[in-house]
């Protein structure tokens, strides 16, 4: 979808406020919604999804099922609202193997667990909105011992508020970042049109294969495994 497009600096596949967020998006709504709203603290349209399960209702990019998103920058960037709710988000990458993993990140996951071709981690955020960074390539390598090639698929679930979702070349001090790409919010006093930067949050990262070897990992909620490596 974006493997002969120009990736440099930040690179967006969804920004609440355009005319259409949604446009490269497929939309999944079983007991629940997607819509833009009005969101206060911030004084901006933003992106809700909402619904009683999380597993139902999602929006995935591509929209085509059997396209790939071919972005190849190592680091991915969510501008989010913690919804105090259950949250969730899986990444499909490949990487230098030609195997697609995935990377699950949750908020109501309190292990991270390790298999062939899924990593599920866990994601602490704070009141309000937050920045999420994660480093698909370090992710890649301290849980495969692989090197990350390009994300293929992205899907958000519920329960969250987006502002934007960004893959950057490198990590960005806040005022390195255009401003479109900085979350902007109520002023706190008179002449002032941004507050500071909301938390950067990073979910763990998974243990290396040798690590692994040793480690119990709790897979669910009545199974314990330990991972071995090769």
């Amino acid at each position: 979808m974006y493997r002969t497009v120009y990736q440099k600096g930040c690179f967006s596949v969804l920004y609440s406020v355009g005319g259409q967020p949604l446009s490269n998006w497929s939309i999944h709504t079983q007991n629940g919604y997607v819509k833009r709203i009005m969101d206060e603290d911030i004084k901006s349209m933003v992106l809700e999804i909402m619904g009683t399960n999380v597993s139902t209702v999602y929006i995935s990019t591509p929209r085509e099922p059997k396209k790939e998103l071919g972005i190849k920058l190592p680091f991915l960037v969510l501008l989010i609202k913690n919804m105090h709710k259950y949250f969730t988000f899986e990444v499909k990458i490949i990487d230098d193997q030609r195997f697609v993993r995935r990377f699950r990140v949750s908020n109501f996951q309190s292990k991270t667990s390790v298999k062939p071709f899924c990593t599920c981690m866990p994601l602490g955020m704070s009141p309000g909105w937050n920045q999420i960074h994660f480093n698909l390539a370090d992710f890649t390598r301290r849980a495969y011992n692989t090197n990350y090639m390009e994300t293929v698929r992205l899907q958000i679930h519920a329960n969250v508020r987006i502002r934007r979702i960004y893959f950057t070349d490198r990590l960005y001090k806040e005022s390195e970042l255009p401003q479109e790409y900085r979350l902007m919010r109520e002023p706190k006093t008179k002449g002032s049109t941004m507050w500071n930067a909301p938390p950067a949050a990073r979910p763990p990262s998974p243990l290396s294969n040798r690590d692994a070897q040793t480690e119990t990992f709790e897979m669910d909620e009545n199974r314990v495994e330990t991972i071995k490596g090769d």
